[in-house]
Order: C-alpha cells, then sequence, then structure tokens
C-alpha cells in the first residue's frame, strides 16, 4: 500500500539566543509594537468618530474649488464691461453729433461783422432742452477753450447754482442692504484690466483738462474713459466739435457716470451667483454621494479587517464584488486574504497538534525504554534497550527536521523569485543519479520525453520541485517489486506539463487516494522497519505543487481485466 514518503535532509538550526537577552528582547519588541499598534487604533478610532471622514472633505474640498475658481473668473466680466463701455462711448457719441448739430443751427449767429458767433445764453437754453430728457451731463467750450455752458449749474437771479445728482436710494431691507454692501466689497476687490486715468470734479476747468475736447476743437471727435476717485466708478466722456459751414465754434462735452453699466453687470452677477449656488448645492450633494459610495464600503472594510484582526470568531468580510470598481477588487483581496488567513490558523492549529501526536509517541517509547533499562541487570537486554532507544532518538531526529523543512516551506516558496526550469532536463538528472547508484535488485528508471524538450519549460524553484519529483521516484521504489520497472513520462498538456510516476506495486487503497498526501500518514510495505519515514513527504510535496499553482494527485494502474497493476502518481505544473 502507497503512502507519503519523504527524503528531506536536516538543517542545522540556529544557536538560541541567551534566555536573558531573547526575553528581554521581547519585552522591547512586545511594549514597541503594542504602543504602535494602541497609537494606530486611536488614529483609527478618532477618524471614524469625525462627522466627516478625511476622504469626503477632500473630495468635496476638489470639487467645490474648481466650481468656486470658475465663479470667481466668470465674475470677472473684463470682456463684457469693456464691451459695455464701448456701447456707451458709442451711443455718446451720436447723441453728441445731435447736440453739435442743434448748437450750430439754433445758437449761431451770422455776424457781418464777427462771422459765426456761437451765441453761449442761447446755447445754455437749448442744451438745458436737449440734455433735460437724459442722465448725460453736457458742457460747452467755445474756440478758445472755455467753458461757456454746464448743464449741472444754472443761473438763478445772476449767481451760478449747481446741481449735483443724488446717490440712489439705499435698500430698507436690512437683508439687501447687506448683500449691496457684500457686492460692493466684492467688486471693489475684482481688478481692472486697463488702468484708467483719475478724475476729480474741480471748478474753472478749461479745454486744456479734457484732452478729448482739445480734440474736438481741432475739428475730431474724441473720447475718454477715467475712474473717478469720489464714488470709485467711472466717468465717460465724448466731444464733438460744434462747426458752422466748416468752422468749428467750439465743442460739446457729454460724459456720464458707469452706474447703468454697474447696474447691468451687477444683474449679470447675480444672475451668474444664483447659477453658482444651485450649481454648489447641486455639487455638494453630488460630492457627498460620491464620497459616501467610497467611504462607507472602505469603512466597512476597514472595521471588518479591524474585527478580524482581533479575538473572537471569524469575520466576514463585506461583499462588494458586484460594484466592478476598485473597492469591489478591495473586497475581494481582502475576503480571499481572511480565507487564508484563517486557513492558516487552522493549519497551524492542526500542525501543532498532528506534531504533538507525533512527537509524543517515541517520546513514550524513550521514556518506558529508559525507565526498563534502569531497573535492569541483564546486560543483554540493556543493549537491546538501548538500540531501540537509539532508533526512537533517530525516529525523532528525522521527524523534527522534516517539521522544520515543512514549516518554514511557505515562508521560502513566497521568497523565492521563479525561474525557468527544463522539466525534461531534471528528470534525465535524476534518473541518470539513480542508476549510477542502483543495484541489481533495484527497480528500474524508464524515462520518456516528447521529441521537443523546449515544451516541457515551468516557472518555478529548482530545488523545491526536484524535491517533490525525488518523493514520488522514492515512494515509486520503496513499492515496486525488485528488478521491476517505474516509468516517468513527461509531455505538454496545453497550457501545462504533465508528469507522470508509473510503478508496479500493489497499488493505493480507493479510500486512501486523497489521504496520503495528509500530514503524518504513513502505511509502510510489510517488513519494512518502523519509524523510518515521518509522512511528510507526499504533504510537503503537494504543498510545493500548490505553491506553483500546480496540482498532484493519485490513481491505480489497471490491467484490462480490472486488477491492479501498480500506482500512477501525477503532476501538473503550468507552462513558463
Amino acid at each position: 500500500m502507497a503512502s507519503a514518503i519523504d527524503t528531506a535532509t536536516a538543517k542545522p538550526a540556529a544557536a538560541p539566543a541567551k534566555p536573558s537577552e531573547a526575553g528581554s528582547r521581547f519585552l522591547r519588541l512586545f511594549r514597541k509594537g503594542r504602543l504602535r499598534a494602541v497609537g494606530r487604533s486611536m488614529r483609527r478610532t478618532s477618524r471614524r468618530r469625525s462627522l466627516i471622514s478625511p476622504l469626503t472633505r477632500r473630495i468635496l474640498a476638489v470639487n467645490v474649488l474648481a466650481l468656486a475658481l470658475l465663479a470667481g473668473g466668470s465674475l470677472y466680466l473684463g470682456r463684457y464691461r469693456a464691451s459695455l463701455i464701448s456701447q456707451e462711448i458709442e451711443s455718446l457719441k451720436t447723441q453728441g453729433k445731435i447736440f453739435s448739430a442743434a448748437l450750430g443751427e439754433g445758437a449761431v449767429l451770422d455776424s457781418v461783422d464777427q462771422g459765426e458767433v456761437l451765441l453761449p445764453d442761447l446755447a445754455r437754453q437749448m442744451m438745458r432742452r436737449l440734455v433735460a430728457p437724459t442722465r448725460i451731463r453736457a458742457r460747452l467750450f467755445d474756440a478758445e477753450g472755455n467753458l461757456i455752458a454746464d448743464s449741472r449749474v444754472l443761473a438763478a437771479g445772476g449767481l451760478p447754482i449747481r446741481v449735483q445728482p443724488l446717490p440712489p436710494p439705499e435698500p430698507t431691507d436690512p437683508v439687501l442692504a447687506f448683500a449691496d454692501r457684500i457686492y460692493d466689497w466684492m467688486g471693489r476687490q475684482l481688478p481692472f484690466h486697463t488702468r484708467y486715468p483719475a478724475y476729480a470734479e474741480t471748478r474753472g476747468k478749461r479745454a486744456e483738462d479734457f484732452g478729448e475736447v482739445m480734440k474736438a476743437l481741432r475739428g475730431k471727435a474724441g473720447s475718454a474713459v477715467r475712474r473717478d476717485l469720489k464714488t470709485g466708478g467711472l466717468v465717460i466722456s465724448v466731444a464733438v466739435p460744434v462747426a458752422r459751414y466748416g468752422q468749428v465754434l467750439g465743442g460739446v462735452l457729454l460724459s456720464t457716470g458707469s452706474g447703468e453699466i454697474e447696474a447691468e453687470l451687477k444683474k449679470v452677477r447675480l444672475e451668474m451667483l444664483r447659477i453658482f449656488a444651485v450649481a454648489l448645492f447641486v455639487t455638494v450633494l453630488l460630492s457627498f454621494y460620491l464620497a459616501g459610495t467610497i467611504v462607507r464600503p472602505i469603512r466597512r472594510l476597514a472595521a471588518a479587517a479591524e474585527r478580524a484582526r482581533g479575538r473572537g470568531a471569524r469575520v466576514e468580510i463585506p461583499d462588494f464584488t458586484g460594484r466592478g470598481d476598485e473597492i469591489g477588487d478591495l473586497s475581494h483581496s481582502l475576503r480571499e486574504m481572511t480565507d487564508a488567513l484563517w486557513e492558516r490558523m487552522n493549519a497551524i492549529e492542526s500542525f501543532a497538534a498532528d506534531v504533538s501526536h507525533e512527537i509524543k509517541n517515541p517520546l513514550s517509547s524513550l521514556k518506558s525504554a529508559v525507565e526498563t533499562a534502569s531497573r535492569l541487570d541483564d546486560a543483554e537486554k540493556q543493549r537491546r534497550l538501548l538500540a531501540v532507544v537509539l532508533d526512537d532518538v533517530e525516529r525523532l531526529h528525522r521527524l523534527i527536521t522534516d517539521i522544520s523543512d515543512a514549516s518554514r516551506l511557505d515562508a521560502e516558496l513566497s521568497r523565492i523569485e521563479l525561474s525557468p526550469i527544463d522539466i525534461g532536463a531534471m528528470l534525465a538528472a535524476l534518473v541518470e543519479v539513480h542508476q549510477a547508484t542502483e543495484s541489481d535488485l533495484s527497480p528500474h528508471l524508464v524515462l520518456e520525453l516528447p521529441e521537443r524538450g523546449r515544451d516541457l519549460i515551468v516557472m518555478g524553484i529548482e530545488s523545491r520541485l526536484s524535491q517533490v519529483f525525488r518523493n514520488v521516484i522514492a515512494n515509486a521504489l520503496s513499492f515496486s517489486p525488485p528488478e521491476g520497472e517505474i516509468r516517468l513520462l513527461a509531455r505538454p498538456d496545453g497550457h501545462a506539463v504533465l508528469v507522470t510516476v508509473e510503478d508496479q506495486g500493489p497499488g493505493i487503497p480507493e479510500d486512501k487516494l486523497t489521504a496520503i498526501f495528509d500530514r503524518f500518514y504513513s502505511e509502510r510495505p510489510a517488513g519494512e522497519k518502523f519509524g523510518t519515514h515521518s509522512g511528510l513527504g507526499l504533504s510537503i510535496s503537494k504543498q510545493i505543487v500548490a505553491a506553483h499553482r500546480g496540482m498532484i494527485w493519485a490513481e491505480n494502474r489497471r490491467a484490462p481485466t480490472g486488477e491492479v497493476i501498480g500506482a500512477r502518481f501525477a503532476i501538473r505544473l503550468p507552462a513558463g
């Protein structure tokens, strides 16, 4: 009956540290790790207790900042403001031409002595009537540049009276008043692309104080935009020459403030702010929704992972694989990792129990033999008991060596990088070594390979795969009859390499085809000395093959009559 056989060699263990040094080192590491774990736990707890998670705040900040930058840039309206100013200038030019034509026809006296003369009193009256329906200010300069008429200066009893337009009434609603103050403050913070010259209202201004008037007195219309230092707004002015039959008799200066322009800008800005408020509200809601779809699952996964690392029963990681995104991938990975950890914990627990059971047997035999030998005076019986003690010691040594190899196998397989391995060349080397050391009665190894050896390349760890084949071949040798034949066949199998080892032994009981790969399972051929094998060989082989993403299984070979004629071990490894 076939069973698991291992030929692992012992490796010298590292010298243990002194008890005091090991104990103090352990305490230092434990305290340091405990403090770090407590600190991490406190930070995680504080994050969970916060009303808004850091990730939610980041998502909200990014979305709102982008929208705020867009809204702030749109509130500038520099080009729209320049367009309104240009339209206002064109409108003033049109009105200036109307004023100039009216004054040229109605306020000019054709004198024989002096020629064409501009009449100031008549001009003032006409200007007052022309300006009345509008909100503009009109001033008239004669050909010498003297100010002879101003729509904001009225003559009463020979004394000039200056008319000052009243500012718009303040809103009675305190909320609207506060909103206007906020808007005015924001308007003052917005920079101007164009640096306009300053304008200050003083008495006794002449044409030389206005470049556009001097241009009008030369026969060409001019315009200017200035910044009012008193109100903070703009003063837009246009000067048009007053001419009669091609003779320039003076210049009309029409000016207006930027109140209507500012009102239009305010209207547009308020409309944009309303749109921004709606967009901000929607953005905040969508940000919280987006953050919720990310943060809540991550928090649930983190909480489950936190519970999983603690003490207690097994914790089920939430399943978000149906999302089809990175969080679903994270959930899938955490679930697989948790399952692997629990399987590893169960395996360690089971392994510890099996090791304890297997070690107790030789220890019990040792104790019994030593106690019996101490009470006997017969030297021959004592020698036989000492031989039993020696066998048990060798059994313990072999068992501990195999246990040590099995315990560090996982760590070794995870650290070492895989490399291309030619399975055909490896099997040929093992057959050659066996043929060089076999006796006349030893079973013969027959190797069958395909014609193209390059089809037998796999990615793996050469020493460990060689250990698998040595274990399987050794198992077949121990159950094959003298001068029997063991056939090794290797061939491509789709995207894998299949290796089979067939012997001519008694076969394997049908109910033991999977049990032979269990740890410490050992059922040896009749007549073999007890305790020469630990029962870990095939278990280690299965562990190595699984780490290479392969499969290993056993089956019986049968004759056409159905009689068992041997056992067959198959190993399938992914091709490199």
